[in-house]
């Protein structure tokens, strides 16, 4: 099932302000929020559509990237692969809890950043990897297996920090919140401050016996072999996500993205502009006045193009279909043969006598309508 607009999905239009999609975002979340939908499942999934469009939308690089190359451009799961959207709760929760205040869309104390005792769900950092692909790659899409060095869950404590059998106590510091707050006297009166409790570090619970093998952290640093799916069509410079792929958060939580960077190789004979392709084709005089057949590369191999006789250079041939496709699947660009004429610079003497012998033909002679459309083509390129 193809994802909704974001934009359409928060109602909003593309000239949205920052303001104005937080609003908007909060008005969806409140009322499809969970605890005030019990057991509805359209509103659930609502709930988490409107998360995942406002987690997009409320960062100004992947709002960019998302105008430019749709749900592609951000990691979308149609993207052949790449998980951008999907998020669970525990996501959703991590990173919105705070734009409502702590207690998210204001019911209960279901979820948000507030919950099991007030302590922030921690997130893995992200890691970011450049993959460089070739041009036919990039036609049809490539999957790409990429070693990384990451953080992951520790195995002998199942990501706890714990020894085996080893328990844990509230924390005496923060009464198990996770969280301190401070009353401090200022010149403009009492201030307060909350802050991560530095004793357990905002688990609200300290370990009695840690892990050897992590030393308490719940994470430990491994190779990993991850399996990228690059969609067809994408671009230099173009950044993709994979969600929950980047590092293990300490003593559980949610990982973090692997951010992928799309890098292109130089292909030995063919320019990218966009969705087209352009390849500079020089004729010999012969072929060019004579016409004939000649082969052109394409990311698909060569194929045999026709020269009318009396072709003239800077004529353009469109070959349709023949370029790279749309990352938002809108079409296929073409391929543009730019046509150029080799003149020779040394000659025999058979080769000049030939060549005198032609120039006396009034057949050679440029006519002035044909001059006129020669150089208004070369004044159009440069308007």
């Amino acid at each position: 099932m193809a994802k909704r607009d974001y934009y359409e999905v928060l109602e909003v239009p593309k000239s949205a302000s920052q303001e104005e999609i937080k609003k908007a975002y909060r008005k969806k979340a409140i009322k499809f929020h969970p605890d005030k939908n019990p057991g509805d499942k359209k509103s659930e999934e609502n709930f988490k559509e409107a998360a995942e469009a406002y987690e997009v939308l409320s960062d100004p690089d992947k709002r960019q990237r998302y105008d430019q190359f749709g749900h592609a451009g951000v990691g979308s799961s149609a993207a052949g692969g790449f998980n951008g959207g999907n998020m669970n709760m525990e996501d959703i929760f991590s990173h919105f809890g705070d734009i409502f205040g702590g207690h998210f869309g204001g019911f209960g104390g279901f979820g948000g950043s507030q919950r099991g005792g007030g302590q922030r769900v921690r997130r893995g950092s992200d890691l970011r990897v450049k993959v460089k692909l070739t041009l036919a790659e990039i036609a049809v899409g490539v999957e790409k297996k990429i070693k990384v060095k990451k953080y992951v869950s520790c195995s002998h404590c199942n990501g706890s920090g714990a020894a085996h059998g080893s328990s844990s106590a509230t924390c005496p510091t923060c009464n198990g919140q996770g969280r301190v707050t401070r009353v401090q006297q200022t010149i403009l009166g009492q201030m307060q401050t909350t802050a991560e409790c530095p004793t357990c570090g905002g688990d609200g619970k300290i370990i009695k016996e840690k892990c050897s093998h992590c030393n308490g952290e719940g994470i430990v640093r491994e190779d990993e072999v991850i399996t990228i799916n690059i969609p067809a069509g994408v671009m230099e410079g173009m950044q993709l996500s994979m969600s929950g792929k980047g590092n293990a958060a300490r003593r559980g939580g949610v990982d973090g993205d692997l951010l992928v960077l799309v890098e292109e190789e130089a292909h030995p004979e063919l320019i990218r502009d966009e969705n087209d392709l352009i390849y500079n084709l020089l004729l010999t005089v012969p072929m060019a006045t004579l016409g004939g057949s000649v082969e052109v590369p394409t990311v698909e191999g060569k194929v045999k193009v026709t020269i009318a006789p009396g072709t003239q250079p800077g004529k353009v041939l469109r070959l349709r279909g023949k370029g790279l496709p749309s990352v938002n699947r809108y079409g296929t660009g073409d391929l543009l043969v730019n046509i150029g004429v080799y003149i020779p610079e040394n000659l025999n003497k058979d080769e000049k006598a030939a060549i005198e012998k032609l120039s006396k033909s009034d057949n050679v002679k440029p006519n002035t309508a044909a001059s006129r459309n020669f150089f208004a083509h070369f004044r159009n390129m440069f308007e």
